[in-house]
């Protein structure tokens, strides 16, 4: 399966079907899950999509980013995979926010597997069913294993780009959060606060006023809403 994948997402480069997009399709399919995404990651609070299999996976990974918590997070920065097999009922409450807002989103169960080789992390793997219950041990191998081919694809992608260019495919992904990063350094200056504790303002305010973090960075960087310490 894994050279079959690769297969695939090299003729995805080759055809213009979009890169990523036949994995995360894949593993609908091979997993036998509702939906997944791939998130690329630069550290636990600086994240894009590259590709969902459907709307309620991109809602996922947007509510990953806006509260910074969830299944992707946590495997990218323990390199371990995820699993939550009852969103509503878990053992134990890891994601506050998330989880309410994914739960309002249809998702019942979800699964987080880091993209790495080595000391190298890309980011993770999100799977998600709409109803709650385990992976059994083929599907945790199949997804494994779709998380190998991922990470290799993305090597494979910017290993064949030019230095300090980024691979084809891959472009794009990086202007996702161009707002945000823009909003928290807007906001850093007003209000003389690290990058980060204002990355962390614009997530609070995100959520409180029930709104994508992407538009609340828009207002902001357009003046049309300035965060005070207040908010």
């Amino acid at each position: 399966m894994h050279s079959v994948l690769l297969a695939g997402l090299a003729r995805d480069r080759q055809d213009g079907t979009g890169f990523g997009t036949r994995l995360s399709e894949a593993c609908v399919d091979v997993v036998g899950v509702t939906g997944a995404g791939i998130m690329l990651m630069i550290d636990e609070h600086n994240l894009a999509s590259l590709a969902n299999s459907d709307r309620v996976s991109g809602v996922v990974e947007e509510l990953q980013f806006t509260f910074g918590e969830g299944p992707c997070v946590d495997a990218y920065r323990t390199g371990r995979p995820v699993l939550e097999r009852d969103l509503a009922h878990p053992v134990m409450l890891r994601w506050p926010a998330f989880s309410a807002a994914a739960l309002d989103a249809g998702v019942l169960a979800i699964f987080g597997f880091p993209l790495q080789i080595g000391a190298v992390r890309l980011g993770a793997l999100d799977l998600y069913c709409d109803h709650p219950g385990d992976l059994d041990r083929d599907q945790l191998s199949d997804a494994l294993v779709l998380a190998d081919a991922v990470t290799h694809e993305l090597l494979a992608v910017q290993a064949s780009a030019e230095p300090g260019v980024l691979g084809a495919g891959l472009e794009d992904v990086t202007n996702l959060r161009v707002a945000v990063h823009q909003a928290s350094g807007m906001v850093s200056v007003q209000l003389n606060i690290p990058i980060g504790d204002a990355l962390v303002r614009l997530r609070a305010y995100a959520y409180a006023e029930g709104r994508p973090i992407n538009d609340v960075a828009r207002d902001v960087v357009a003046r049309r809403l300035r965060l005070d310490e207040q908010h």
